[in-house]
């Protein structure tokens, strides 16, 4: 792809609904290659933002069934006729920095299904579980049409929350347990919880799960009201994937919610705090580009390091001095 012709095919193919034209639109927005940087922002200005999508990240500890979750919960949003795009940001390998854990073959339904989009991202390290690019990817994805992008992050912890600025709305996926596990939940991630699911309300475990929920709703109620929400948000409730159980019920509770957002102004000003963040990150991470990029700064970062770990210099006044050579 090398000129402005193949740029505007693409992203007409995008805007199409055209699927391969938008895995490869992702593949491009996920190169590290300065000229294919180049490309993808050029692809991405073509597009536009016209088109928006209700964008839901997803978290959860191990082992709680989110692929389960989000197989069950997307085949019942396309059984709606609604499209659906998945995201699943996958744990990188630190020796290939490939994906290890490859959501296709864990939503293999929802992956043949013609109204759905799987994309498995390899997270390459990135702080919160969210691959760097993983932001421009929810943008093509709404550029294809999509009515739903659904945003799945590697697993639960503080620096997670990083998903809450790409995201109108945040579950929080939780399995049956007792008191010293809901102690062992971060209260970052309550915080910006606006809905909490307790999976696998089934068979034996459904007492636990209601116990669970109750738990839950108790310490939501304890924590501060947002003004992002209405009366009765966040809440908890129980839901089984594998029975699909509770699936339409929160699907209700998550469209009141974004309703009464939209009508209150919230989606409009959350959203631009949102472009303001990622344009703040974008400053910063091309700010390390061009110190990467640069060899007599690589140099001098190089002899700096060895200065701070000689505590010759503070690590405050060798960034400073890096900065200021930028």
């Amino acid at each position: 792809m090398n000129t402005q012709t193949d740029i505007a095919d693409l992203a007409a193919r995008v805007a199409g609904g055209d699927r391969r034209a938008l895995a490869r639109a992702i593949t491009l927005v996920e190169s590290g290659r300065s000229d294919h940087r180049t490309q993808a922002l050029a692809l991405l200005d073509t597009l536009g933002t016209a088109r928006q999508a209700l964008r839901i990240g997803l978290s959860g500890t191990p082992g709680v069934g989110k692929s389960t979750f989000i197989e069950s919960f997307g085949m019942m949003l396309t059984g709606m006729g609604k499209r659906v795009a998945v995201l699943a940001v996958d744990p990188s390998s630190a020796r290939s920095g490939g994906s290890i854990l490859g959501d296709k073959t864990r939503m293999d339904r929802l992956a043949r299904d013609p109204n759905a989009f799987i994309r498995p991202s390899p997270s390459q390290t990135q702080l919160g579980g969210v691959a760097r690019r993983t932001r421009e990817a929810v943008a093509l994805c709404e550029a294809a049409g999509y009515d739903i992008v659904l945003i799945e992050t590697v697993g639960v912890g503080q620096s997670e929350t990083v998903v809450a600025q790409m995201a109108d709305l945040f579950l929080l996926l939780l399995a049956p347990a007792g008191g010293d596990e809901l102690q062992g939940v971060k209260r970052g991630i309550m915080e910006i919880a606006d809905m909490i699911l307790v999976n696998k309300a089934d068979g034996d475990l459904k007492p636990q799960a209601m116990r669970t929920c109750a738990d839950y709703a108790g310490a939501l109620r304890l924590l501060r009201k947002r003004s992002q929400d209405p009366d009765g948000f966040p809440k908890a409730m129980t839901v089984s994937a594998l029975e699909t159980i509770g699936l339409e019920k929160a699907w209700d509770e998550i469209q009141a919610l974004m309703i009464w957002r939209r009508e209150s102004s919230v989606w409009a000003s959350t959203r631009a705090e949102q472009a303001r963040y990622w344009f703040a990150e974008e400053v910063r991470l091309q700010l390390l580009a061009r110190i990467a990029a640069d060899p007599d700064l690589r140099a001098r970062m190089s002899a700096l390091e060895q200065d701070v770990a000689a505590g010759r210099i503070t690590p405050a006044a060798a960034a400073a001095e890096v900065v200021s050579k930028t």
